[in-house]
């Protein structure tokens, strides 16, 4: 099974085998599973089969790509218009497209498009393994899933202390143990901004339940006896956050 999936749209049969060629040759690992030739079967074929990455033509009969756009708007599929238009790049990335490339196409901007899709849509599948789970009792704390190797650990937020960025890993630190994730920090920021947690610096986010001390120095004491340090630009608003808690 091929690692990436992708859909064609556009009105032109000449363009759809072009562009298949294209994709085939640069490509190995994506698969072109339709191409579509009108907006109404493209409507059909978007809510049916899930797809990676969407080549979109704009200049269509009936609707345009922006109209068919309009009518899926949960579409999660990476979005790289394709199109003999040079006007419509502003618009095309303020609906989110990944990538704009130009009638006749261009070996290295297609591939710079498709490279750009490929990394976000890696980036998703990354983030969709590392989820904060539930906890089922009453008062429970929330437990935070990290994917190690094959499998995953399990662990309370609560019981976290920091996180660190190292070599494009995160390590969690709880009181007894630590865990290296895949998973960049970024992700995990976005995970526990709902709980007592804060970027202090680009490396590191904490506890804050866990600051034990803070010196003028910069630097944050955490409970552990780790010391982390404040960066300026958020020194402020960290401060005024630790006061309320």
């Amino acid at each position: 099974m091929y690692p990436y999936q992708c859909i064609i749209i556009d009105d032109e049969q000449d363009a759809i085998e072009l562009l298949s060629n294209r994709i085939e040759e640069l490509f190995e690992n994506i698969e072109i599973i339709a191409a579509i030739g009108n907006w109404k079967e493209a409507l059909h074929i978007l809510r049916s089969k899930p797809a990676d990455i969407v080549f979109l033509d704009i200049s269509m009969p009936e609707k345009s790509g922006f109209d068919l756009l309009k009518l899926l708007p949960d579409m999660k599929a990476e979005i790289i218009f394709v199109t003999a238009h040079d006007n419509f790049a502003l618009r095309a990335f303020s609906v989110s497209a990944t990538g704009y490339v130009l009638k006749p196409i261009d070996d290295t901007e297609l591939c710079v498009a498709i490279n750009t899709a490929l990394k976000r849509v890696d980036n998703k599948r990354v983030a969709n393994t590392t989820s904060v789970v539930s906890a089922p009792a009453l008062n429970a704390s929330p437990k935070i899933r990290i994917p190690n190797n094959n499998n995953f650990d399990y662990v309370n937020i609560q019981d976290i202390i920091y996180l660190e960025s190292m070599n494009k890993c995160t390590v969690i630190v709880t009181e007894k143990c630590k865990y290296t994730s895949a998973t960049n920090l970024g992700n995990y920021k976005y995970l526990t901004e709902e709980f007592s947690f804060f970027q202090v610096h680009r490396s590191f986010i904490v506890n804050i339940n866990y600051v034990t001390r803070y010196e003028s120095s910069g630097l944050l004491i955490m409970k552990d006896k780790t010391e982390i340090p404040l960066s300026r630009n958020v020194k402020q608003d960290f401060l005024q956050l630790l006061g309320r808690h």
